[in-house]
């Protein structure tokens, strides 16, 4: 299963068995095998990579810890988004406004008023 198709539970439930079980066994892959025998996972190399993952996070092995991973991803993200909004700005999406007769948009209080929103691939952006 791909894109965390196994609970979140149930692979934290792996690793601490594999702990459990680990001085019983002659090898970590005979560990692993069992535990993935025991919880239904398809292989020993899906409960292999939870392992060293929790070993990751725990600090015991170096890598990249799933909350780092996650804070990559929103950073990813935030950065496309950014990106699509900077190609609507540069492509002259309020360069109309000018034909529009706006002036520019002023400053009210602590607010800034607006002549039109304008959308682009799902992103409203607002100007004048």
């Amino acid at each position: 299963m791909r894109g965390g198709g196994y609970p979140p539970e149930l692979k934290a439930r792996a690793v601490r068995m594999y702990q459990e079980i680990r001085p019983d066994q002659a090898t970590d892959w005979e560990a692993m095998g069992r535990v993935a025998e025991l919880l239904g996972v398809s292989t020993a190399e899906t409960v292999r990579k939870w392992v060293r993952q929790g070993q990751v996070d725990a600090g015991t092995r170096a890598g990249v810890s799933s909350e780092e991973v996650a804070e990559i991803k929103r950073l990813r993200r935030e950065n496309a988004e950014l990106r699509r909004a900077n190609a609507i700005l540069k492509a002259g999406g309020c360069r109309t406004n000018r034909r529009r007769g706006c002036a520019g948009s002023e400053m009210a209080g602590s607010r800034i008023v607006v002549c039109h929103t304008t959308s682009f691939a799902g992103i409203a952006i607002s100007c004048c």
